[in-house]
């Protein structure tokens, strides 16, 4: 689904060309179809910079990604944009809903902007609504709900056009421990009743240890990755175990 192949980027100041910070050296890995996966690791190891290198809002310095066997390097601003609106749902650690369009309206802003809200795409909204247990505020707006129906309807949103995958920067970042619990639970649901392939940067180690797989890197390479072999809490033990020994 997801091929990230010997990935760099490296930043530099305006007029100190000769000085480069190297955020990611030499990245790789793939996420299958259907995977739960996260990306941890301490401030500035470059999961933020690896995310929009995916997304390709940032450009890299070299390597390859491909999603579902399609380059996204070297495209034109009009394909990326395509690629951005059908092919890879977001969610954003501060929701980004739009407070003048109801709950129902933004969930279908995706389709809104391909000019295909049509009947279809109102019954797959209310069906993902049910699903992350939000139907009832629907013809509400963002300033009238809570930050946890928030993030659940954004993502809801990122499921909007079925895309090959969801990019989650940090979806509980801005939330209590019982509203992320309701989001993460929702990523579940997303990938368990629909199928969808999720790619989830975060710092939250309770969040991460429902992932079938975490990333751990550390000065932008990758320190270890962890496949969940046994129960949810034996992983999450473990993952703090890793964590601890990364930073030592």
């Amino acid at each position: 689904m997801l091929y990230v192949k010997n990935l760099y980027k490296s930043y530099s100041q305006k007029g100190q060309e000769s000085w480069k910070c190297q955020a990611l050296n030499g990245i790789d890995f793939h996420v299958a179809q259907g995977e739960f996966v996260a990306v941890m690791g301490p401030s500035g190891s470059g999961k933020t910079t690896l995310l929009n290198c995916i997304s390709c809002y940032i450009p890299f310095d070299k390597g390859s990604i491909l999603l579902d066997g399609a380059s996204l390097t070297d495209l034109k601003e009009d394909a990326l944009a395509q690629i951005r609106n059908i092919k890879i749902g977001f969610v954003f650690q501060d929701f980004m809903l739009l407070d003048g369009l109801t709950i129902r309206e933004n969930i279908l802003v995706p389709r809104i902007v391909q000019g295909k809200a049509l009947e279809e795409a109102g019954q797959l909204a209310n069906q993902l609504a049910e699903m992350f247990g939000i139907g009832h505020i629907m013809d509400k707006y963002p300033a009238q709900i809570s930050g946890g129906e928030k993030q659940r309807a954004a993502v809801a949103r990122s499921m909007i056009n079925r895309p090959l995958i969801i990019l989650a920067d940090e979806p509980t970042g801005n939330l209590d421990s019982k509203s992320g619990c309701k989001v993460i639970g929702a990523f579940v649901k997303a990938r368990e009743q629909m199928g969808e392939t999720i790619f989830m940067v975060t710092h939250d180690s309770f969040a991460a240890s429902f992932c079938d797989r975490v990333i751990l890197l550390k000065d932008g390479s990758i320190y270890r990755q962890m496949e969940k072999k046994a129960s949810r809490s034996q992983f999450q033990n473990e993952l703090l175990a890793a964590i601890k020994q990364m930073s030592i």
